[in-house]
């Protein structure tokens, strides 16, 4: 099982959206991390024939993204994931069983099993404009999964969910990636930390880093430091280095941030995470003030 992508690019008239990224894809999951604008969204919509390439390719075992038999091979939940509110949940997913060719009896057995799956059995009768967000999502998860898809391709699938819910997605996220290529952006690292094999970092239409958690927090290892300094300090500190995180604390400031070395004699160097290196990467999206230091 391999999903080739061979020089793909998509330009706009005075912008470059993805920027010739090439990549194979096996079984897996993987986690794809990215500012606001980095081009994931348009990277993702052309892995799924949504959105024609300005040039490149992609195919999956030989077959290419425009053949009807990728689309029967894919699963897609999309950033904005249109339904009908007024169809009940369980009719919802019925409906998009016959679009994707199963049979009836088949189609009221996945929809049945895949409500359960998503925690929607219980409101599987109830209109969908009676949902919550996070509610809404469970549903474009479940028809992500009508056609039990080869590859699984999910833009923000954690938004709106509460925590109890994300940690109930990244269990199923982990066990179908067993046996099929998947691929999800989300801006809560946390959850790509938690459940995704290989990470991708995105940055101006590119795939600038790739490979498993240790191998991609590397280059911060040793640089990340905490302190509790005086608010004289803490602004030079925050003038000057890439800053994690900040917490008032009465007369004092907590500080994470990125530095070569101790930048201050309160500073103590902490285990480096995922969300660390994100933010450092992206600080300068953030706040075009400041400046990344350290990882070319």
């Amino acid at each position: 099982m391999e999903l080739v992508i061979d020089r793909l690019s998509k330009h706009y008239k005075n912008k470059i959206a993805v920027d010739r990224v090439s990549l194979t894809l096996k079984e897996g999951v993987y986690g794809l991390l990215g500012a606001n604008g980095s081009g994931k969204t348009t990277l993702m919509r052309m892995i799924c024939g949504v959105l024609k390439p300005t040039s490149g390719e992609v195919k999956f075992n030989g077959i290419d993204v425009s053949e009807e038999k990728f689309r029967d091979l894919l699963g897609y939940l999309p950033q904005d994931f249109g339904y009908y509110p007024e169809f009940t949940a369980y009719d919802f997913l019925l409906y998009l069983s016959s679009l994707k060719g199963l049979t009836r009896q088949r189609a009221k057995d996945r929809t049945s099993e895949l409500l359960k799956l998503v925690g929607l059995s219980d409101v599987a009768k109830k209109k969908i404009k009676s949902f919550s967000g996070g509610m809404k999502q469970r549903l474009g998860i479940a028809q992500a999964l009508l056609n039990n898809p080869k590859i699984l391709v999910l833009d923000e699938p954690t938004a709106g969910l509460d925590p109890n819910e994300r940690v109930r997605f990244r269990n199923l996220i982990s066990r179908l990636g067993k046996d099929r290529i998947v691929l999800l952006s989300t801006h809560i690292v946390s959850d790509v930390e938690y459940i995704a094999s290989t990470i991708l970092l995105m940055k101006n239409g590119q795939i600038i880093h790739k490979g498993p958690l240790e191998e991609i927090i590397r280059p911060i290892e040793g640089k990340v430091f905490e302190c509790l300094v005086d608010c004289n300090t803490a602004e030079y500190l925050i003038a000057n280095y890439p800053i994690i995180n900040v917490r008032e604390e009465k007369d004092k400031t907590f500080l994470r941030l990125v530095a070569e070395k101790a930048p201050c004699k309160e500073a103590k160097a902490v285990t480096a995470v995922l969300e660390d290196l994100y933010l450092y990467y992206f600080n300068k999206e953030a706040n075009k003030s400041e400046q990344l230091y350290g990882i070319n």
